[in-house]
Order: C-alpha cells, then structure tokens, then sequence
C-alpha cells in the first residue's frame, strides 16, 4: 500500500477498516484481526498499523481490550432518508432517542454568484447564514452550513435557538411547509473545523448534501450543505 495524495498511510488504512466494519467483513467474529494480520494484508508495518486502529478507537468504533484483541463497538449506522420533504428530525424516527440542535454562529452576508443562483436573488443580496451542529443521543452526527434570504428571514437565528428546529423556525417567519427541490450528495475527508464539531480522527470520511429547499410556491428558501460522519450516517433516496 503506497502513500497517496500526501494521506498518511494509517490515515488510508483506517479509512480502508471503516470501510470493511460498515460492510460487515468482520460480523463473524465481532473483532478486527490482529495487527500483525491486518499488516500484512495492507503491506505495512504494525505500527502503521497500530497508529490507524488507535485513531478509530478515539473515534469510538473500535475498543482495545487487554489480552483479547480489537473489539468493534460501532457498526449500525442511522439511516437519514432524503425525499421531497426531508426534515432531520422524522427522518431520524424512532433511531434515536434524543435529539438537539445548536447553533453555533450565524451572520449576515452578501450572496456569491453560486448562492444567489441558487437562491433566486441578485449577487450581493443580504443572506442569513447558519451554522448548525445537530446530535443524536448526545453524539454529534451532522454539521450543517445554511443561507436564507434576510428580507424575508431576518430572525432566522433567533427563532432556531429557540426551537432547535428549521422547520419550526421557518414557520415563525410564514413558511408552513416546504420541500426539497434538489439534493446532490458527495462524500470527502473531513476538514478541521468538521472533525473538531463531529468529534473525529483525522481521515475520517463525511457524506456531504447540498440541497435547496423551496417554499410551496417554488420560490427558494434555504440552500444548505450537511456534513455526516460516513460511518455513522446512511442515506436512503426516496421517490
């Protein structure tokens, strides 16, 4: 296994054993291989080894049990599906027991080219942005970056911290209901302010949506980008 595009080889490794733990290549026994084996198949050494199961272990995927081995402790992963009316909250159902929304910031600012096509408006147009922190079960399982029109949703910020939710703040400013006009998903390494707020290892891998919402007029109302920990998230793409 060489090292490429200036990842470090543990960081690959550990992006190869996710991978496998997700698909269920070690169901039989519930454990990782030893090190040993686990470097010889990726033709490494066992501290390189070493270094990729420790950073899937602060992750909590997998837990080192004394005299034992590797224990994998994180497999099942929610399943979020997207559809014409996604909404975090039902969408999670009954998976969860708890669930919290943050805001973590939130500014006004002129629209990009690239927003204001995506929002209908003219370049420079006045734009809430929201930056959100959503967990389940007091874990962290999406980061989230939204922009809003300001004229018509100027207390955007205000009324999500007091809700925890888009859908209810939306509300607050008129929008009863609302559906998903578009949906793209790609998937990437998490960069360091994601990997702070989600609460991972360097190398861990996001599913990333970007979507545009619309108001039952058509006229748009939201275009955000969610970033999900991939071996924590699923999406199911609904008709």
């Amino acid at each position: 296994m060489r090292k490429k595009n200036g990842v470090a080889l543990w960081r690959q490794i550990a992006d190869r054993i996710r991978t496998a733990i997700a698909a269920g290549e070690y169901d039989g026994t519930g454990m990782l291989p030893s090190e040993m084996v686990l470097a010889e198949r990726f033709g490494v050494n066992r501290h390189t080894v070493r270094g990729a199961i420790a950073a899937l272990a602060d992750e909590g995927i997998v837990q080192a049990l004394q005299g034992r081995g590797t224990l994998i402790t994180r497999k099942d992963r929610l399943n979020f599906p997207i559809s014409k009316r996604t909404r975090f909250t039902t969408g999670l159902g009954d998976q969860a027991r708890e669930m919290e929304g943050l805001l973590l910031a939130h500014s006004l600012e002129g629209a990009t080219t690239a927003l204001a096509d995506k929002l209908n408006v003219a370049p420079g147009t006045p734009l809430i942005r929201l930056e959100l922190l959503r967990k389940v079960d007091q874990k962290p399982v999406s980061r989230s970056t939204s922009w809003f029109p300001a004229e018509r949703f100027g207390g955007i910020a205000t009324d999500y911290e007091d809700t925890g939710s888009i859908t209810e703040a939306l509300k607050r400013s008129g929008v009863e209901d609302y559906v998903r006009a578009s949906t793209i998903v790609s998937a990437r390494h998490a960069e360091a302010d994601d990997l702070a707020d989600l609460e991972l290892s360097p190398g861990a891998i996001l599913l990333v949506s970007d979507s545009l919402n619309v108001d039952m007029d058509g006229q748009p109302i939201q275009f955000g980008t969610s970033r999900f920990p991939a071996d924590v998230v699923q999406f199911t793409v609904e008709n």
